[in-house]
């Protein structure tokens, strides 16, 4: 068996055994389209430019496509720094007032909504995290929030300029086009619900839409069913106030990302000790060569 076949069993391995771990088989999501990661733990912290991690979002408007009041909660919870608590700090929306929980809800139903914050004038965004549902009870565990998209634009109808930064609806089911990020698994260990934080390539926009088409959930009555309900307890945006005469000069006062999100010069200590173990067993390779060929 070739080398690189062996690896892509193990990758697959390792993959399947993460997933079983979490005790999860979430057969609505193909293994292929689901992040690995697991919701007990917290994802690597991101990587931003000095001067671009101010919370920009701390107490800020938010609207919804939802046409009237959310059913459970009000829209300030979303932008009011509490992440965590009971049920009294996030929203919940549902096109469909009237759906029972006798009936099966598919991908062909649509639950897609919406929820977007004004910041007020135009930010230049560096990160964004968003956090769906934590609640003291055994359904705050293990939920997928289907075709999770977050748009940026200035325009707040999202007409014009629209710059897409997260999308993971892998068959387009929402109609913006099929996304390249994996679907995950948002839970926790209460009180503690890691959000999910994702970088943004210092894209400058006024409005922040975050779209969700139900959620999946795998507990109790409900387990492995789409459900319609789009819940959101917080949105963080992370970024920096736009200098408009440093701008007009065309100078910037960071060093310019990278398009992952991190910058060049910011590269995390996980992979500089990489490098230098791969240096260092370079090294080792070359000095047992040197030498075996002295010996003959």
């Amino acid at each position: 068996m070739k080398i690189t076949n062996v690896f892509k069993l193990i990758v697959g391995v390792l993959v399947i055994t993460q997933l079983v771990s979490m005790g999860t088989p979430w057969p609505l999501i193909p293994y292929e389209h689901l992040d690995p990661h697991s919701p007990s733990k917290p994802r690597p912290p991101l990587a931003i430019p000095d001067g671009c991690d101010t919370l920009l979002s701390l107490g800020c408007k938010v609207t919804s496509s939802n046409p009237e009041e959310p059913i459970i909660g009000e829209f300030a919870y979303i932008t009011d720094g509490i992440k965590t608590g009971s049920r009294d700090i996030y929203v919940e929306l549902c096109l469909n007032k009237k759906f029972s929980w006798g009936t099966e809800w598919t991908r062909t139903n649509t639950a897609l909504q919406w929820v977007q914050i004004d910041l007020g004038e135009e930010r230049e965004i560096h990160a964004i995290c968003i956090w769906h549902y934590n609640v003291n009870d055994s359904s705050s565990w293990e939920r997928a929030y289907r075709d999770v998209i977050c748009q940026i634009s200035n325009d707040p109808k999202f007409i014009d300029g629209v710059v897409t930064v997260f999308n993971n609806d892998y068959d387009n089911s929402a109609g913006f086009g099929v996304g390249k990020d994996k679907e995950y698994i948002e839970g926790g260990p209460y009180p503690v619900l890691h959000g999910r934080p994702f970088a943004v390539n210092a894209v400058k926009g006024r409005y922040v839409r975050c779209y969700s088409n139900g959620h999946v959930i795998n507990s109790g009555g409900t387990k492995n069913q789409i459900r319609p309900y789009n819940h959101y307890t917080e949105v963080e945006v992370y970024g920096r106030h736009i200098d408009r005469e440093q701008e007009a000069m065309g100078e910037t006062a960071y060093p310019p990302a990278d398009t992952n999100g991190v910058t060049s010069d910011r590269i995390p200590v996980t992979g500089k000790l990489l490098f230098a173990g791969v240096i260092v067993i370079g090294g080792i390779v070359t000095a047992w060569h040197c030498f075996r060929r002295k010996q003959t």
